[in-house]
């Protein structure tokens, strides 16, 4: 042959079946990871609650990249073309949606020439909370040994998040309520909330007060300051 044969176009129920199985595959990570954790630890990380009867909303989202989030927010039945697959394992039961520009026109208007629009993802779908959001860069593979990196961190990320908090609670007396509703904010991603809440929790310190005040805090960066603030991670006693 002299011509070159072009490479045929994944179909949209092919690329569909393979971001569900990615997906998939992330929450047999976590699940499996979280398995090495205490009960109180695992019953706390926010895909194992799914277990009590709710079911998680993941959405697939193309835009220049591909964003994968997790929420507990109801987006409601499904829209013109709209496409979703229901999914189970271990207990943790999902649905993946999937959205693009002709589903959901607001994704037009996502610019990312520069950098991933996690933000501007979030309000095209109106979702508030999410408890993860994951880019898949253009040409990435949705490998199964990728995903279970991803599982895996997560779930690390989350049971550590959970001991942190546990630590802090227990150090910070009469401000308990405080810590808990920071420990609620973090769940729900509420970044901002976690900095108004850790300043309240230690409002004279400075490494606190520095991690807080800036125009975009990182929640761990917030976190882990209210836990120096309060002795760390080491045996700690108040004065």
């Amino acid at each position: 042959m002299t011509e070159q044969q072009a490479t045929p176009l994944p179909r949209p129920e092919d690329m569909r079946q393979a971001v569900a199985g990615y997906v998939q595959e992330i929450h047999r990570a976590y699940v499996d990871q979280a398995a090495t954790f205490p009960p109180a630890v695992r019953g706390a990380m926010p895909l194992m609650t799914g277990r009590q009867g709710r079911r998680l909303t993941v959405a697939a989202v193309g835009t220049r990249n591909l964003h994968i989030l997790a929420t507990d927010e109801d987006l409601g039945p499904l829209q013109g073309q709209e496409v979703a697959l229901d999914g189970e394992l271990g207990g943790v039961a999902w649905q993946l949606r999937f959205f693009d520009p002709v589903v959901l026109p607001e994704l037009a208007l996502v610019d990312e020439t520069e950098k991933p629009g996690f933000a501007e993802v979030k309000r095209a779908l109106g979702v508030t909370t999410v408890i993860y959001h994951f880019v898949a860069q253009p040409g990435a593979g949705l490998s199964a040994h990728q995903a279970s990196h991803v599982g895996t961190g997560l779930a690390n990320g989350h049971s550590a998040v959970r001991r942190d908090f546990d630590t802090i609670r227990s150090r910070a007396r009469g401000r308990e309520v405080l810590v808990d509703e920071m420990s609620g904010a973090a769940r729900a991603g509420l970044t901002h909330a976690q900095a108004l809440l850790a300043k309240q929790i230690s409002p004279h310190n400075a490494g606190v007060a520095a991690a807080c005040d800036v125009p975009q805090p990182d929640p761990d960066v917030v976190r882990k300051a209210l836990l120096d603030a309060l002795g760390g991670r080491t045996q700690w006693e108040p004065s």
